[in-house]
């Protein structure tokens, strides 16, 4: 099985469904398997054991040897100021042996998130999410535009990654979100699945 690391971060639980979503698109390919890892909450208190966001389901907090076995990576953040939220980037901080032996290089990537307004900065935080991954010589891939939802959804969705309008109390995903992430979840798949020959 090609194992395929879906890692987010997630604090109201919208960026938690577009990875699962995500995740089902990934497994609609013969051979692949979606790994969903979170990272820990950054806490000002030092403490001995990472925790899970509080609003967390039981995905486990992810660790660098998911770096190392997958074939490639989604990576998903709410949007915080137009940029994706501390707690991942703190995990991408950590990474500075995976960027010195190029265990990400040549690997493909896409990334996801979601926001409470329509122009709450989804597009300058997916940019800030693929940042990391360039640097890693990571091969960052989008949605298409033969993706026909993507000309007319007034939802989620950009070229850039897949995305998530909380509009209101209403934190469903709608059907056009669901489909446009489980389409770059298929996509990073059969990426994936050609590069591993």
């Amino acid at each position: 099985m090609i194992k395929i690391l879906v890692l987010y971060y997630s604090l109201h639980g919208n960026t938690r469904q577009l990875a699962r979503h995500i995740g089902r698109g990934i497994e609609q390919i013969d051979s692949c398997e979606a790994v969903l890892r979170t990272v820990a909450d950054i806490s000002t208190m030092p403490t001995t054991t990472p925790s899970a966001p509080t609003n967390q389901t039981t995905d486990p907090i992810v660790s660098h040897h998911d770096l190392s076995q997958c074939a490639a990576i989604a990576m998903g953040s709410p949007v915080r100021f137009g940029n994706m939220a501390a707690p991942l980037k703190h995990f991408l901080d950590t990474t500075s042996s995976e960027w010195l032996s190029g265990s990400l290089i040549g690997k493909p990537a896409c990334v996801f998130t979601s926001s409470s307004s329509l122009h709450g900065g989804q597009e300058t935080t997916l940019q800030s999410m693929m940042l990391p991954l360039l640097h890693h010589g990571m091969l960052v891939v989008g949605i298409p535009y033969s993706e026909p939802l993507l000309h007319t959804t007034s939802h989620g969705g950009t070229p850039y990654g897949a995305s998530h309008v909380n509009h209101g109390t209403n934190k469903q995903l709608h059907a056009d979100e669901i489909a446009l992430a489980q389409a770059i979840g298929r996509r990073l798949a059969t990426i994936a699945c050609k590069l591993s020959g």
